[in-house]
């Protein structure tokens, strides 16, 4: 009798809210064991709570991924699971939207930090985990403002550019592997948190950025496209997918009723 093949693993960082949470859920759905992980460790252990309640499995870890010595904790407490196969590169998020003139460096070091060297800790720390699985997927997170600027965003802006470098340069780099690179860049998401957080906990200004957009992106938009993505034949590599809301035409022109 020929053995079942053992479920595949799925991790997910920044899993604690928003697209982390929703792919967590629908990878979980698709038929992955999922590792969450994110700061929060109530949120996390919830979630991982809902998705086991639901008939599926998850388990969650309590990780900040711009620590490298606990990334590395958290990779070689992964050998437990016979393979890794997807990583999903969640973690980041956007502080601030001052101009160049009076950003605040502090705000682009951690918009940095969590983006790029989070994303860059992870990948590193599960790359052979992924190699060795003979079908592994990194899949990057980043963002349409890795792809074109606008005012007030430059910090936003140079973080998620540099995401995007990382996982074309990678992909580059390790052609030839078991290991596709897939890099998904959302527009106009509207998240319970997104926006809250980068305005630093104003909800006035957060509401205005979605202020007479019919219909944002959701979390679970973008979770669907991400699990799409991750299921294609392994022969397949989605490079790249830009999405946006169809009110958005770009990253400065958006369709508002008011």
């Amino acid at each position: 009798m020929t053995a079942a093949p053992a479920t595949p693993i799925a991790v997910v960082t920044g899993a604690s809210s928003g697209i982390g949470a929703a792919t967590a859920r629908q990878l979980a759905a698709a038929g992955y064991h999922v590792v969450i992980t994110a700061r929060r460790k109530d949120r996390i252990e919830a979630l991982a709570a809902e998705i086991t309640a639901a008939g599926h499995r998850a388990t969650a870890h309590v990780l900040d991924v711009t620590d490298r010595a606990a990334v590395d904790a958290f990779a070689a407490g992964l050998s437990d699971f016979p393979a890794v196969h997807v990583l999903v590169n969640n973690a980041g998020g956007a502080l601030g939207a001052d101009p160049v003139a009076t950003g605040d460096p502090a705000d682009w070091r951690r918009m940095y930090e969590t983006n790029v060297l989070g994303t860059l800790n992870v990948t590193q720390a599960l790359l052979p985990a992924l190699t060795a699985s003979g079908d592994g997927t990194v899949l990057v997170l980043s963002s349409t403002a890795g792809h074109g600027t606008y005012e007030g965003g430059a910090g936003y802006v140079a973080a998620k550019h540099g995401a995007h470098v990382l996982a074309e340069t990678l992909r580059l780099e390790i052609v030839g592997t078991p290991v596709r690179v897939i890099e998904i860049a959302p527009g106009m998401v509207r998240t319970e948190e997104f926006a809250t957080t980068r305005f630093n906990g104003d909800t006035e200004k957060a509401a205005k950025v979605y202020a007479g957009v019919a219909e944002p992106l959701t979390a679970e938009d973008i979770a669907d496209s991400i699990t799409w993505a991750v299921t294609r034949p392994s022969h397949v590599n989605i490079d790249l997918m830009l999405i946006r809301p169809r009110a958005q035409a770009s990253n400065s022109k958006v369709h508002r009723e008011l």
